[in-house]
Protein backbone atom coordinates (compact mmCIF):
# COMPACT_ATOMS: atom_id res chain seq x y z
CA UNK A 1 0.00 0.00 0.00
CA UNK A 2 0.98 3.53 -0.90
CA UNK A 3 1.82 5.77 2.12
CA UNK A 4 3.03 9.39 2.12
CA UNK A 5 5.65 10.41 4.93
CA UNK A 6 8.53 12.27 5.81
CA UNK A 7 12.01 11.78 4.54
CA UNK A 8 13.54 11.52 7.97
CA UNK A 9 12.92 8.27 8.33
CA UNK A 10 12.93 6.27 11.26
CA UNK A 11 16.76 4.58 12.42
CA UNK A 12 15.66 0.94 11.80
CA UNK A 13 14.76 2.66 8.06
CA UNK A 14 17.93 3.64 7.80
CA UNK A 15 19.81 1.39 8.73
CA UNK A 16 17.66 -1.30 6.23
CA UNK A 17 18.32 0.89 3.68
CA UNK A 18 22.38 1.25 4.13
CA UNK A 19 22.02 -2.65 4.62
CA UNK A 20 20.58 -2.94 1.03
CA UNK A 21 22.50 -0.33 -0.55
CA UNK A 22 25.70 -2.25 0.58
CA UNK A 23 24.18 -5.44 -0.63
CA UNK A 24 23.23 -4.50 -4.13
CA UNK A 25 26.38 -2.08 -4.59
CA UNK A 26 28.64 -5.76 -3.22
CA UNK A 27 26.79 -7.94 -5.61
CA UNK A 28 26.98 -5.74 -8.42
CA UNK A 29 30.65 -5.43 -8.51
CA UNK A 30 31.55 -8.84 -8.10
CA UNK A 31 31.49 -9.82 -11.62
CA UNK A 32 34.30 -6.97 -11.94
CA UNK A 33 36.85 -8.66 -9.60
CA UNK A 34 35.98 -12.31 -9.82
CA UNK A 35 36.20 -12.62 -13.33
CA UNK A 36 40.05 -10.28 -12.92
CA UNK A 37 41.52 -13.68 -12.04
CA UNK A 38 40.01 -16.17 -13.58
CA UNK A 39 40.94 -15.05 -17.19
CA UNK A 40 43.66 -18.07 -17.14
CA UNK A 41 40.83 -20.40 -16.77
CA UNK A 42 38.70 -18.91 -18.84
CA UNK A 43 41.27 -19.00 -21.69
CA UNK A 44 41.89 -22.46 -20.57
CA UNK A 45 38.74 -24.34 -20.41
CA UNK A 46 36.67 -22.46 -23.28
CA UNK A 47 40.18 -21.95 -25.45
CA UNK A 48 39.41 -18.00 -25.64
CA UNK A 49 41.75 -15.60 -27.61
CA UNK A 50 42.81 -13.07 -26.08
CA UNK A 51 40.61 -10.42 -28.36
CA UNK A 52 37.89 -12.76 -26.82
CA UNK A 53 39.29 -12.85 -23.37
CA UNK A 54 38.96 -8.75 -23.45
CA UNK A 55 35.49 -8.76 -24.43
CA UNK A 56 34.87 -10.89 -21.00
CA UNK A 57 35.45 -7.50 -19.41
CA UNK A 58 34.26 -5.15 -21.82
CA UNK A 59 31.08 -7.20 -22.06
CA UNK A 60 30.10 -5.91 -18.25
CA UNK A 61 31.70 -2.21 -18.64
CA UNK A 62 30.00 -1.64 -21.39
CA UNK A 63 26.64 -1.69 -20.70
CA UNK A 64 27.49 -0.33 -17.18
CA UNK A 65 29.16 3.03 -18.81
CA UNK A 66 26.35 3.42 -21.98
CA UNK A 67 23.33 2.85 -19.14
CA UNK A 68 24.02 4.17 -15.76
CA UNK A 69 23.37 7.83 -16.36
CA UNK A 70 19.93 6.52 -18.11
CA UNK A 71 19.31 4.36 -15.04
CA UNK A 72 19.57 7.22 -12.61
CA UNK A 73 17.02 8.78 -14.51
CA UNK A 74 14.83 5.56 -14.66
CA UNK A 75 14.59 6.13 -10.78
CA UNK A 76 14.10 9.12 -10.61
CA UNK A 77 10.89 9.23 -13.14
CA UNK A 78 9.69 5.25 -11.74
CA UNK A 79 10.91 4.87 -8.21
CA UNK A 80 14.66 4.04 -7.09
CA UNK A 81 13.00 1.12 -5.43
CA UNK A 82 12.23 -0.81 -8.90
CA UNK A 83 15.44 -0.04 -10.47
CA UNK A 84 17.34 -1.54 -7.35
CA UNK A 85 15.23 -4.57 -7.09
CA UNK A 86 15.66 -4.64 -11.29
CA UNK A 87 19.14 -4.17 -10.58
CA UNK A 88 19.32 -6.91 -8.50
CA UNK A 89 17.61 -9.48 -10.67
CA UNK A 90 19.56 -8.70 -13.55
CA UNK A 91 22.82 -9.54 -11.56
CA UNK A 92 21.21 -12.96 -10.69
CA UNK A 93 20.21 -13.90 -14.06
CA UNK A 94 23.42 -12.05 -15.14
CA UNK A 95 25.51 -14.53 -12.88
CA UNK A 96 22.98 -17.68 -13.75
CA UNK A 97 24.19 -17.48 -17.31
CA UNK A 98 27.19 -17.15 -16.68
CA UNK A 99 27.38 -19.70 -14.50
CA UNK A 100 25.77 -22.16 -17.39
CA UNK A 101 28.20 -21.15 -20.19
CA UNK A 102 29.54 -23.60 -22.02
CA UNK A 103 31.14 -21.06 -24.55
CA UNK A 104 32.85 -18.02 -24.55
CA UNK A 105 29.67 -16.46 -26.31
CA UNK A 106 27.57 -17.15 -23.56
CA UNK A 107 29.82 -16.26 -21.00
CA UNK A 108 29.91 -12.68 -22.87
CA UNK A 109 26.07 -12.22 -22.56
CA UNK A 110 26.19 -13.42 -18.96
CA UNK A 111 28.23 -10.57 -18.01
CA UNK A 112 25.92 -8.35 -20.30
CA UNK A 113 23.19 -8.78 -18.53
CA UNK A 114 25.17 -8.28 -14.97
CA UNK A 115 27.06 -5.40 -16.50
CA UNK A 116 23.71 -3.95 -16.52
CA UNK A 117 22.37 -4.86 -13.62
CA UNK A 118 25.65 -3.00 -11.98
CA UNK A 119 24.50 0.38 -14.15
CA UNK A 120 20.77 0.23 -12.01
CA UNK A 121 22.33 -0.57 -8.99
CA UNK A 122 25.02 1.97 -8.52
CA UNK A 123 22.93 5.23 -8.93
CA UNK A 124 19.63 3.54 -7.13
CA UNK A 125 21.76 2.63 -3.98
CA UNK A 126 22.92 6.19 -3.99
CA UNK A 127 19.95 8.00 -4.46
CA UNK A 128 17.90 5.71 -1.88
CA UNK A 129 20.66 7.11 0.79
CA UNK A 130 20.08 10.00 -0.01
CA UNK A 131 16.42 10.20 0.27
CA UNK A 132 16.62 8.23 4.08
CA UNK A 133 19.34 10.61 5.00
CA UNK A 134 18.45 14.27 4.67
CA UNK A 135 21.34 15.59 6.86
CA UNK A 136 24.74 15.74 4.77
CA UNK A 137 26.67 15.14 7.53
CA UNK A 138 25.62 11.68 8.59
CA UNK A 139 24.56 10.99 5.13
CA UNK A 140 27.94 11.05 4.58
CA UNK A 141 28.80 8.23 7.10
CA UNK A 142 26.55 6.70 5.36
CA UNK A 143 28.29 6.70 1.78
CA UNK A 144 31.33 5.80 3.44
CA UNK A 145 30.21 2.64 4.60
CA UNK A 146 28.47 2.08 1.35
CA UNK A 147 31.72 2.58 -0.73
CA UNK A 148 33.71 0.69 1.28
CA UNK A 149 31.08 -2.06 0.68
CA UNK A 150 32.13 -1.25 -2.77
CA UNK A 151 35.96 -1.33 -1.96
CA UNK A 152 34.93 -4.68 -0.46
CA UNK A 153 34.04 -6.35 -3.90
CA UNK A 154 37.05 -5.07 -5.18
CA UNK A 155 39.01 -6.38 -2.36
CA UNK A 156 37.73 -10.02 -1.38
CA UNK A 157 36.03 -10.85 -4.75
CA UNK A 158 39.89 -12.43 -6.17
CA UNK A 159 40.07 -14.24 -3.47
CA UNK A 160 36.71 -15.82 -3.55
CA UNK A 161 37.39 -16.39 -7.26
CA UNK A 162 40.90 -17.84 -6.15
CA UNK A 163 39.94 -20.46 -3.15
CA UNK A 164 36.51 -21.58 -5.69
CA UNK A 165 38.86 -22.25 -8.66
CA UNK A 166 41.53 -24.05 -6.28
CA UNK A 167 38.46 -26.63 -5.74
CA UNK A 168 35.86 -26.42 -9.00
CA UNK A 169 35.81 -25.15 -12.09
CA UNK A 170 35.62 -21.31 -13.12
CA UNK A 171 32.09 -20.60 -13.63
CA UNK A 172 31.40 -21.91 -10.16
CA UNK A 173 32.96 -18.35 -9.31
CA UNK A 174 29.31 -16.42 -10.40
CA UNK A 175 27.35 -18.95 -8.14
CA UNK A 176 27.62 -16.90 -5.06
CA UNK A 177 25.84 -13.64 -6.71
CA UNK A 178 22.83 -16.01 -7.65
CA UNK A 179 21.63 -16.48 -4.04
CA UNK A 180 22.76 -13.22 -2.83
CA UNK A 181 20.74 -11.30 -5.22
CA UNK A 182 17.21 -13.42 -4.80
CA UNK A 183 17.85 -12.55 -0.77
CA UNK A 184 18.27 -9.07 -2.00
CA UNK A 185 15.15 -8.68 -3.89
CA UNK A 186 12.75 -10.16 -1.24
CA UNK A 187 13.94 -8.38 1.21
CA UNK A 188 14.37 -4.56 -0.57
CA UNK A 189 10.86 -4.99 -0.72
CA UNK A 190 9.90 -5.24 2.54
CA UNK A 191 12.62 -3.13 3.87
CA UNK A 192 13.37 -0.46 1.61
CA UNK A 193 11.15 2.84 0.98
CA UNK A 194 10.39 3.88 -2.49
CA UNK A 195 11.28 7.89 -3.87
CA UNK A 196 11.30 9.45 -7.09
CA UNK A 197 12.81 12.61 -7.58
CA UNK A 198 10.11 15.94 -7.92
CA UNK A 199 10.21 18.10 -11.39
CA UNK A 200 9.87 17.01 -15.29
CA UNK A 201 12.70 14.94 -15.66
CA UNK A 202 12.46 13.12 -18.52
CA UNK A 203 14.43 9.94 -19.87
CA UNK A 204 16.85 11.47 -22.78
CA UNK A 205 16.20 8.47 -25.87
CA UNK A 206 18.16 9.72 -28.69
CA UNK A 207 21.41 10.73 -26.05
CA UNK A 208 21.10 7.13 -24.55
CA UNK A 209 21.17 5.77 -28.26
CA UNK A 210 23.81 7.60 -29.71
CA UNK A 211 26.10 7.01 -26.81
CA UNK A 212 25.20 2.81 -26.18
CA UNK A 213 26.62 3.28 -30.48
CA UNK A 214 29.60 5.11 -30.17
CA UNK A 215 30.97 3.32 -27.20
CA UNK A 216 30.08 -0.32 -28.57
CA UNK A 217 31.11 0.32 -31.98
CA UNK A 218 34.31 2.22 -30.47
CA UNK A 219 35.87 -0.36 -28.49
CA UNK A 220 34.35 -3.51 -30.70
CA UNK A 221 36.43 -1.96 -33.50
CA UNK A 222 39.52 -1.34 -31.33
CA UNK A 223 39.33 -5.46 -30.33
CA UNK A 224 38.88 -6.99 -33.48
CA UNK A 225 41.35 -3.98 -35.55
CA UNK A 226 43.65 -5.47 -33.06
CA UNK A 227 42.92 -8.93 -33.30
CA UNK A 228 42.57 -8.98 -37.18
CA UNK A 229 43.25 -5.69 -38.60
CA UNK A 230 42.27 -2.14 -38.66
CA UNK A 231 41.73 -2.14 -42.65
CA UNK A 232 39.27 -4.93 -42.48
CA UNK A 233 35.66 -3.75 -43.75
CA UNK A 234 33.64 -4.32 -40.66
CA UNK A 235 36.61 -2.61 -38.50
CA UNK A 236 36.32 0.37 -40.68
CA UNK A 237 32.74 0.29 -40.78
CA UNK A 238 32.62 0.09 -36.30
CA UNK A 239 34.93 2.80 -36.21
CA UNK A 240 33.05 5.70 -38.99
CA UNK A 241 30.37 4.75 -37.05
CA UNK A 242 31.31 5.45 -33.68
CA UNK A 243 32.74 8.66 -34.81
CA UNK A 244 29.69 9.09 -36.58
CA UNK A 245 27.22 8.62 -33.34
CA UNK A 246 29.66 10.78 -31.02
CA UNK A 247 28.81 13.62 -33.51
CA UNK A 248 25.64 12.35 -33.25
CA UNK A 249 25.35 12.33 -29.27
CA UNK A 250 26.98 16.04 -29.23
CA UNK A 251 23.89 17.07 -31.98
CA UNK A 252 21.36 16.02 -29.79
CA UNK A 253 22.45 16.84 -26.16
CA UNK A 254 22.78 20.19 -27.09
CA UNK A 255 19.34 20.45 -28.53
CA UNK A 256 17.63 18.52 -25.60
CA UNK A 257 15.13 20.01 -23.04
CA UNK A 258 16.35 17.48 -20.60
CA UNK A 259 19.99 15.98 -21.46
CA UNK A 260 21.28 12.99 -19.91
CA UNK A 261 24.81 14.63 -20.08
CA UNK A 262 24.74 18.59 -19.75
CA UNK A 263 27.88 19.45 -22.10
CA UNK A 264 27.81 23.25 -20.53
CA UNK A 265 29.85 21.11 -17.70
CA UNK A 266 32.98 21.14 -19.89
CA UNK A 267 32.83 24.70 -19.91
CA UNK A 268 34.88 24.64 -16.55
CA UNK A 269 38.71 23.48 -17.32
CA UNK A 270 38.36 21.78 -14.05
CA UNK A 271 35.55 19.33 -14.57
CA UNK A 272 36.94 19.01 -18.20
CA UNK A 273 40.53 17.97 -16.66
CA UNK A 274 38.75 15.42 -14.05
CA UNK A 275 37.21 13.85 -16.76
CA UNK A 276 39.47 13.08 -19.32
CA UNK A 277 42.40 12.23 -16.02
CA UNK A 278 39.28 9.60 -15.43
CA UNK A 279 39.71 7.98 -18.73
CA UNK A 280 43.16 7.89 -19.46
CA UNK A 281 43.90 7.09 -16.15
CA UNK A 282 41.57 3.76 -16.04
CA UNK A 283 42.09 3.15 -19.56
CA UNK A 284 45.83 3.03 -19.13
CA UNK A 285 45.36 0.91 -15.52
CA UNK A 286 42.24 -1.67 -16.15
CA UNK A 287 44.19 -2.82 -19.58
CA UNK A 288 46.95 -3.46 -17.20
CA UNK A 289 45.21 -5.31 -14.55
CA UNK A 290 43.96 -7.44 -17.62
CA UNK A 291 47.62 -8.20 -18.71
CA UNK A 292 48.71 -8.63 -15.46
CA UNK A 293 46.19 -11.31 -14.68
CA UNK A 294 48.03 -13.45 -18.15
CA UNK A 295 50.95 -12.63 -16.71
CA UNK A 296 50.19 -14.63 -13.38
CA UNK A 297 48.15 -17.63 -15.43
CA UNK A 298 50.56 -17.87 -18.58
CA UNK A 299 53.89 -17.07 -17.35
CA UNK A 300 54.02 -17.50 -14.17
CA UNK A 301 52.09 -20.31 -14.09
CA UNK A 302 50.46 -19.24 -10.90
CA UNK A 303 46.92 -20.67 -9.35
CA UNK A 304 43.91 -18.14 -8.54
CA UNK A 305 44.41 -17.70 -5.51
CA UNK A 306 48.05 -17.20 -5.73
CA UNK A 307 47.29 -14.88 -8.70
CA UNK A 308 44.79 -12.96 -6.47
CA UNK A 309 46.66 -12.06 -3.54
CA UNK A 310 49.27 -10.69 -5.69
CA UNK A 311 46.38 -8.32 -7.12
CA UNK A 312 44.78 -7.25 -4.12
CA UNK A 313 47.83 -5.39 -2.94
CA UNK A 314 46.96 -2.63 -5.43
CA UNK A 315 43.40 -2.63 -3.79
CA UNK A 316 44.52 -2.40 -0.36
CA UNK A 317 47.42 0.64 -0.88
CA UNK A 318 44.66 2.54 -2.26
CA UNK A 319 42.75 2.24 0.13
CA UNK A 320 44.68 2.83 2.61
CA UNK A 321 46.41 6.40 0.57
CA UNK A 322 43.43 7.63 0.06
CA UNK A 323 42.38 8.48 3.69
CA UNK A 324 45.42 10.43 4.04
CA UNK A 325 44.91 11.89 0.80
CA UNK A 326 41.39 12.95 1.15
CA UNK A 327 42.60 14.80 4.99
CA UNK A 328 45.70 16.60 2.27
CA UNK A 329 43.09 17.81 -0.09
CA UNK A 330 42.83 20.30 3.09
CA UNK A 331 46.17 21.96 2.86
CA UNK A 332 47.16 21.29 -1.20
CA UNK A 333 45.43 21.84 -4.17
CA UNK A 334 43.95 18.72 -5.86
CA UNK A 335 46.32 19.41 -8.75
CA UNK A 336 49.07 18.53 -6.96
CA UNK A 337 47.93 15.54 -5.58
CA UNK A 338 46.75 14.51 -9.09
CA UNK A 339 49.53 14.91 -10.99
CA UNK A 340 51.78 13.55 -8.29
CA UNK A 341 49.61 10.62 -8.09
CA UNK A 342 49.87 10.03 -11.39
CA UNK A 343 53.51 10.65 -11.77
CA UNK A 344 53.99 8.04 -8.97
CA UNK A 345 51.39 5.96 -11.25
CA UNK A 346 53.45 6.11 -13.81
CA UNK A 347 57.07 5.40 -12.37
CA UNK A 348 55.39 2.24 -10.74
CA UNK A 349 53.90 1.01 -14.37
CA UNK A 350 57.93 1.59 -15.45
CA UNK A 351 59.16 -0.77 -12.79
CA UNK A 352 57.15 -3.23 -13.96
CA UNK A 353 58.56 -3.54 -17.39
CA UNK A 354 61.10 -5.29 -15.14
CA UNK A 355 59.18 -8.60 -14.52
CA UNK A 356 59.90 -11.39 -16.07
CA UNK A 357 59.22 -15.60 -15.85
CA UNK A 358 60.90 -15.94 -12.36
CA UNK A 359 60.10 -12.37 -10.60
CA UNK A 360 59.35 -13.16 -7.14
CA UNK A 361 56.73 -12.34 -5.03
CA UNK A 362 58.85 -9.89 -3.09
CA UNK A 363 60.07 -8.82 -6.00
CA UNK A 364 56.51 -7.62 -7.58
CA UNK A 365 55.19 -6.82 -4.32
CA UNK A 366 56.60 -3.26 -4.08
CA UNK A 367 55.91 -2.31 -7.42
CA UNK A 368 51.89 -3.05 -6.57
CA UNK A 369 51.96 -1.48 -3.64
CA UNK A 370 53.53 1.92 -5.48
CA UNK A 371 51.12 1.48 -8.35
CA UNK A 372 47.99 1.11 -5.51
CA UNK A 373 49.93 4.64 -3.39
CA UNK A 374 49.49 6.11 -6.79
CA UNK A 375 45.82 5.60 -7.40
CA UNK A 376 44.70 6.09 -3.90
CA UNK A 377 46.55 9.69 -4.73
CA UNK A 378 44.42 10.16 -7.42
CA UNK A 379 40.64 8.66 -7.45
CA UNK A 380 39.60 10.93 -4.34
CA UNK A 381 40.73 14.12 -5.55
CA UNK A 382 40.00 13.34 -8.92
CA UNK A 383 36.12 12.87 -8.54
CA UNK A 384 35.85 15.13 -5.88
CA UNK A 385 36.93 17.79 -8.51
CA UNK A 386 34.77 16.96 -10.82
CA UNK A 387 31.89 17.16 -9.02
CA UNK A 388 32.84 20.90 -6.96
CA UNK A 389 33.76 22.56 -10.16
CA UNK A 390 30.55 22.68 -11.24
CA UNK A 391 27.27 24.35 -10.07
CA UNK A 392 25.72 22.40 -7.19
CA UNK A 393 22.37 21.65 -8.68
CA UNK A 394 24.69 19.75 -11.43
CA UNK A 395 26.76 17.75 -9.11
CA UNK A 396 25.03 14.64 -9.16
CA UNK A 397 24.89 14.18 -13.28
CA UNK A 398 29.00 15.82 -13.29
CA UNK A 399 29.79 12.49 -10.93
CA UNK A 400 27.88 10.30 -12.91
CA UNK A 401 29.37 11.86 -15.85
CA UNK A 402 32.61 11.46 -14.73
CA UNK A 403 31.98 7.82 -14.10
CA UNK A 404 30.84 6.93 -17.27
CA UNK A 405 34.12 8.79 -18.81
CA UNK A 406 35.66 6.33 -16.49
CA UNK A 407 34.06 3.09 -17.12
CA UNK A 408 34.86 3.72 -21.14
CA UNK A 409 37.99 4.20 -20.26
CA UNK A 410 38.03 0.56 -18.33
CA UNK A 411 36.25 -0.33 -21.35
CA UNK A 412 38.87 0.69 -24.05
CA UNK A 413 41.43 -0.52 -21.68
CA UNK A 414 41.35 -4.49 -22.43
CA UNK A 415 40.47 -3.42 -25.86
CA UNK A 416 43.55 -1.82 -26.62
CA UNK A 417 45.99 -2.95 -24.64
CA UNK A 418 44.83 -6.05 -24.95
CA UNK A 419 45.34 -5.42 -28.61
CA UNK A 420 48.85 -4.51 -28.35
CA UNK A 421 49.58 -7.64 -26.34
CA UNK A 422 48.64 -9.99 -28.77
CA UNK A 423 50.29 -8.23 -31.45
CA UNK A 424 53.39 -8.05 -30.13
CA UNK A 425 53.93 -11.30 -28.59
CA UNK A 426 52.19 -12.66 -32.19
CA UNK A 427 54.94 -10.43 -33.89
CA UNK A 428 57.57 -11.66 -31.58
CA UNK A 429 57.06 -14.97 -30.95
CA UNK A 430 58.54 -17.11 -34.20
CA UNK A 431 62.10 -15.39 -33.33
CA UNK A 432 62.07 -16.97 -29.75
CA UNK A 433 60.79 -20.80 -31.10
CA UNK A 434 63.37 -20.28 -33.94
CA UNK A 435 65.83 -19.12 -30.82
CA UNK A 436 65.02 -22.05 -28.44
CA UNK A 437 66.06 -24.54 -31.21
CA UNK A 438 63.09 -25.71 -32.14
CA UNK A 439 62.59 -27.78 -35.18
CA UNK A 440 61.14 -26.47 -37.96
CA UNK A 441 58.25 -28.84 -37.72
CA UNK A 442 57.07 -28.15 -34.40
CA UNK A 443 57.86 -24.26 -35.34
CA UNK A 444 55.23 -24.25 -37.94
CA UNK A 445 52.49 -26.39 -35.72
CA UNK A 446 53.07 -24.01 -33.18
CA UNK A 447 52.14 -21.06 -35.13
CA UNK A 448 49.31 -22.59 -36.84
CA UNK A 449 47.86 -23.53 -33.31
CA UNK A 450 48.04 -19.51 -32.43
CA UNK A 451 46.70 -18.34 -35.11
CA UNK A 452 43.78 -20.44 -34.68
CA UNK A 453 43.18 -20.32 -30.90
CA UNK A 454 45.87 -17.82 -29.54
CA UNK A 455 48.24 -17.82 -27.13
CA UNK A 456 46.75 -19.66 -25.01
CA UNK A 457 46.83 -22.89 -27.53
CA UNK A 458 50.15 -23.27 -27.17
CA UNK A 459 49.89 -24.25 -23.32
CA UNK A 460 47.05 -27.09 -24.58
CA UNK A 461 49.58 -28.53 -27.00
CA UNK A 462 51.34 -32.06 -27.16
CA UNK A 463 54.82 -31.51 -28.33
CA UNK A 464 56.72 -34.33 -26.43
CA UNK A 465 59.97 -33.25 -25.63
CA UNK A 466 59.54 -30.17 -27.32
CA UNK A 467 57.14 -28.91 -24.95
CA UNK A 468 59.24 -26.80 -22.52
CA UNK A 469 61.06 -25.37 -25.16
CA UNK A 470 57.60 -24.11 -26.92
CA UNK A 471 56.15 -22.94 -23.71
CA UNK A 472 59.45 -20.97 -22.90
CA UNK A 473 59.20 -19.56 -26.09
CA UNK A 474 55.63 -18.27 -25.63
CA UNK A 475 56.58 -17.03 -21.88
CA UNK A 476 59.19 -14.82 -23.57
CA UNK A 477 56.59 -13.61 -26.53
CA UNK A 478 54.06 -12.43 -23.63
CA UNK A 479 56.73 -10.80 -22.04
CA UNK A 480 57.92 -8.79 -25.07
CA UNK A 481 54.09 -7.47 -25.21
CA UNK A 482 53.15 -7.38 -21.53
CA UNK A 483 57.01 -4.83 -21.04
CA UNK A 484 55.22 -3.00 -23.81
CA UNK A 485 52.02 -2.47 -22.68
CA UNK A 486 53.08 -1.12 -19.16
CA UNK A 487 55.13 1.20 -21.43
CA UNK A 488 52.10 2.44 -22.98
CA UNK A 489 49.99 2.99 -19.92
CA UNK A 490 52.98 4.64 -18.13
CA UNK A 491 53.01 6.74 -20.80
CA UNK A 492 49.05 7.70 -20.61
CA UNK A 493 49.70 8.12 -17.22
CA UNK A 494 52.20 10.80 -17.84
CA UNK A 495 49.91 12.37 -20.42
CA UNK A 496 47.20 13.09 -17.80
CA UNK A 497 49.59 13.98 -15.62
CA UNK A 498 50.32 16.64 -18.33
CA UNK A 499 46.48 17.09 -18.18
CA UNK A 500 46.41 17.83 -14.79
CA UNK A 501 48.77 20.08 -14.40
CA UNK A 502 48.08 22.36 -17.00
CA UNK A 503 43.82 22.33 -16.95
CA UNK A 504 43.54 22.11 -13.29
CA UNK A 505 45.49 25.71 -13.17
CA UNK A 506 41.55 26.79 -12.65
CA UNK A 507 39.93 25.42 -9.93
CA UNK A 508 36.26 26.40 -10.47
CA UNK A 509 34.79 26.95 -7.14
CA UNK A 510 38.53 26.69 -5.10
CA UNK A 511 40.35 24.06 -3.50
CA UNK A 512 37.95 24.84 -0.43
CA UNK A 513 35.13 23.31 -2.14
CA UNK A 514 37.21 20.58 -3.56
CA UNK A 515 38.53 19.72 -0.01
CA UNK A 516 35.46 19.96 2.02
CA UNK A 517 33.68 17.67 -1.02
CA UNK A 518 35.65 15.32 0.25
CA UNK A 519 36.07 16.06 3.97
CA UNK A 520 32.90 13.55 5.02
CA UNK A 521 33.62 10.56 3.21
CA UNK A 522 36.81 10.74 2.15
CA UNK A 523 37.97 7.25 3.57
CA UNK A 524 37.91 5.55 0.25
CA UNK A 525 38.62 6.45 -3.13
CA UNK A 526 35.35 6.29 -4.62
CA UNK A 527 33.62 8.34 -1.32
CA UNK A 528 33.87 12.13 -2.67
CA UNK A 529 31.80 11.14 -6.25
CA UNK A 530 29.53 9.01 -3.87
CA UNK A 531 29.01 11.97 -1.97
CA UNK A 532 27.60 13.86 -4.54
CA UNK A 533 25.82 11.62 -6.24
CA UNK A 534 23.74 10.75 -3.13
CA UNK A 535 23.22 14.67 -2.34
CA UNK A 536 22.53 15.85 -5.58
CA UNK A 537 18.66 14.95 -4.85
CA UNK A 538 17.00 18.94 -4.71
CA UNK A 539 16.22 20.04 -1.00
CA UNK A 540 12.21 19.70 -2.03
CA UNK A 541 12.22 15.62 -2.40
CA UNK A 542 12.69 15.76 1.38
CA UNK A 543 9.19 17.08 1.97
CA UNK A 544 7.71 13.27 1.02
CA UNK A 545 8.06 10.36 -0.33
CA UNK A 546 5.58 6.98 -1.75
CA UNK A 547 7.02 4.72 0.15
CA UNK A 548 5.11 1.08 0.73
CA UNK A 549 3.60 -0.37 4.60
Amino acid sequence: MNVTTTANAPRERRAATLVMACVGVFVAYLPVTTVSVSLPAIQRALHASTAELSWVTDAFVLPMAALILTAGVLGDVHGRKKVLQGGLVLSGLGALIALCARSIEVLWVGQAVAGLGAAALLPSTLALISHAVPDPRERGRFVGLWATALMGALAVGPLIAGVILDHVAWRWTYLLPIPASLVAVVAAARLVTDSRAPGSRRLDWPGQITAMVTITALVYGVIEGGAASFTEGRVVVALVLAAVSAVGFVVVERRSDSPMLDLSLFRSPAFAAATLVAMICFLGLIGVFFALSLYFGMVQQLSTLEAAVRMILVTLAAILVSQPAARLMHRWSPRVLITGGLLVTSAALLTLTGLDAHTSYGSLAWRLVLLGVGLGLVITPMTATAVASVPHPLAGMAAAGNNAFRQVGGALGPAVLGAVLSSKALNALPGHLADAGLPAATVRRVGAAVEEGGLGAVAGMNLGPDQGRALGALSEAFLDGLHLCLTIAAVLALVAAAVAAVLLRTPGRGSTAVAESTAVVGSTPVAAEAAHVASSAPAAENAQVTGTG
